[in-house]
């Protein structure tokens, strides 16, 4: 080979390193300019996840102790309701316990004079009067009132009738006379009164 051709071929392959040298080193800066981008991104990405997961961790905190107070509202409720039941169930037992204390003198009397020998009538009668007393007191113990309707107007929701009788002198649908006494437990009809009212005159 000549020496002008080894100088041309020379030349070109310093041309083509430089040419090769110059596109290594635009890649190169391509990546030295990319590399800051990524890294800026990358740590904007990491600052944004922070607050991120730091607000999960707080709704986690919150959900946790509202789930707690659920609980705790839940099992407050359950024991309320059973203590009511409770309460409920002694009334109901034991709604007679007042009425019933209040009794227990009159059975007393009542022994008393029956185990009593050599009796007079007098004293027999005014046994029976304090007996009635007390029963009395015990009826006015238990809300239980005595409804005596005697001259009154009928009442059907009250008294029971078991006939009606011409009575000149009353007005027609009066109780004119009463076979027995009803009563009233806090305004309820525990017996109907049994009576006769007054016919109209034909």
């Amino acid at each position: 080979m000549s020496a002008k051709a080894k100088s041309k071929s020379s030349k070109r392959s310093s041309a083509q390193a430089a040419d090769e040298l110059k596109t290594n080193v635009s890649e190169s800066e391509a990546l030295y300019a990319e590399a800051p981008a990524e890294a800026a991104e990358s740590e904007t990405n990491d600052a944004a996840a922070q607050p991120q997961s730091e607000e999960v961790a707080r709704l986690q905190v919150a959900l946790n102790d509202l789930q707690d107070q659920l609980l705790r509202a839940r099992a407050e409720v359950e024991n309320v309701r059973r203590r009511a039941q409770d309460e409920v169930g002694k009334a109901s037992k034991f709604a007679i316990e007042k009425f019933a204390a209040a009794l227990l003198p009159v059975k007393d009397s009542l022994e008393s004079a029956l185990t009593t020998e050599n009796q007079t009538l007098d004293n027999l009668r005014e046994g029976v009067e304090l007996t009635l007393r007390q029963l009395e007191s015990a009826f006015s113990t238990g809300g239980l009132v005595e409804d005596n309707p005697l001259q009154q107007k009928f009442d059907p929701t009250r008294h029971q009738a078991i006939s009606a009788v011409p009575t000149p002198d009353a007005e027609p649908n009066t109780v004119v006379t009463v076979l027995q006494k009803g009563y009233l437990i806090n305004e309820r009809v525990l017996r109907p009164a049994l009576v006769m009212v007054a016919q109209a005159a034909s």
